[in-house]
């Protein structure tokens, strides 16, 4: 008949308050010093295991670099790199036999752990810390993609009804019309009525946009109200027309200062838009009069001399032959060649072989032009 082996249980220290102990001693406080003493024992236990373990990783590590180190050297054949192969050989030896410590060290603390008795803290350890209930999940944010195809899909579905609603007037009129099409309470609404404002203002039609302005308020106090009553905004909207129909003067007033407010951006991103339009039809514009060389008629037009904007007021050639004449050869040459490259001044565009005219051919061409009208 086989025998039980009971010797495991000789290494189980009893519990704190199993012992019998002297009437005058304070039993209870006897036994939370005892605890106290045993979890601080084997906190450093579990100190030392750290450091040991830490200890190790740190040497592998230095030992993996200088290893590495080891194998680039050995591929060099210069005076300097054996002597430092020599040198980071001897590093690669030491860090081995620490590593080889470190190892004997921390074998040596686990064995040791493994021989310290079971107590009430050891003995077992929690099988699950926390419960679990299924719960429904929190809505996952949809992607600037979503969003965007989400808001087209709608406004293509009911860009119609939601014209209607933002020329609405009276809160009546808006509560019923909401009533009948509950789906126009939410984001996508009001993110259409806030370009629909926007639109209606660089339109120079301020009306309408004051108008538009006031039902897009509306849907947003809804949408508001809605999240911090954490419901539905289309459960919710009659309750925020109930409450500013009361003349409920502070809840008047926010709307007001909103709706002030709210205007204001509009026209300030309506006048930024109107600028970005302006810059880019300018640009536009400006890249249609580039001259052949690739400058702007009227920057080069602006940068000439009185004199010669005169002469091209006027399209006076004579005149323009006149004032190259008193000009400094130089400078002259220089004007000549950004009113060619701008457009400004169309000279014969080839010679004889076929060959394009530099700026002192242009020059003495208009030069030339001058003598020939001086003769006859």
């Amino acid at each position: 008949m086989s025998r039980i082996d009971y010797s495991v249980w000789d290494h189980i220290e009893v519990s704190d308050d199993e012992d019998d102990t002297h009437p005058n001693i304070d039993t209870p406080s006897l036994f939370r010093w005892r605890h106290q003493a045993r979890v601080e024992r084997m906190e450093e236990f579990q100190k030392i295991n750290q450091d040991f373990n830490k200890g190790l990783t740190e040497c592998r590590r230095k030992l993996a670099e200088v290893q590495k180190k080891v194998k680039e050297l050995s591929i060099s054949t210069t005076d300097d790199a054996k002597a430092e192969l020599s040198k980071t050989q001897s590093e690669e030896k030491k860090l081995k036999k620490e590593e080889r410590e470190w190892e004997k060290k921390l074998e040596k603390h686990n064995r040791e752990e493994k021989k310290m008795p079971w107590n009430v803290d050891t003995l077992s350890k929690d099988g699950f810390s926390k419960s679990v209930v299924n719960a429904k999940p929190d809505n996952v944010e949809d992607t600037e993609e979503e969003k965007e195809q989400k808001h087209k899909t709608f406004v293509e579905k009911y860009e119609k009804q939601i014209k209607h609603f933002g020329m609405l007037r009276r809160w009546d009129d808006s509560q019923k019309y909401l009533s009948d099409n509950p789906h126009l309470v939410c984001e996508e609404t009001a993110n259409y009525l806030v370009i629909m404002c926007i639109d209606l203002e660089v339109e120079e039609k301020h009306a309408l946009m004051e108008q538009v302005a006031h039902q897009t308020i509306v849907m947003q106090f809804i949408l508001e109200l809605a999240k911090s009553l954490k419901v539905d905004p289309r459960g919710c909207f009659r309750q925020f027309f109930a409450k500013i129909k009361t003349s409920d003067q502070q809840y008047q007033d926010a709307f007001n200062d909103e709706l002030e407010s709210f205007k204001g951006r509009v026209r300030g991103r309506a006048k930024i838009r109107i600028e970005k339009a302006m810059k880019e039809y300018e640009e536009e514009e400006r890249q249609k009069r580039m001259g052949p060389g690739g400058l702007d008629p009227v920057e080069v037009y602006e940068s000439l001399p009185v004199e010669m904007q005169k002469c091209f007021d006027d399209k006076n050639i004579q005149m323009l032959q006149d004032v190259i004449s008193k000009m400094d050869p130089t400078e002259a040459k220089a004007h000549m060649k950004r009113c060619i490259d701008s457009g400004l001044w169309v000279p014969n565009s080839r010679t004889d072989d076929g060959d394009e005219k530099g700026e002192d051919a242009t020059y003495e061409e208009v030069k030339q032009e001058q003598e020939e009208t001086k003769k006859e």
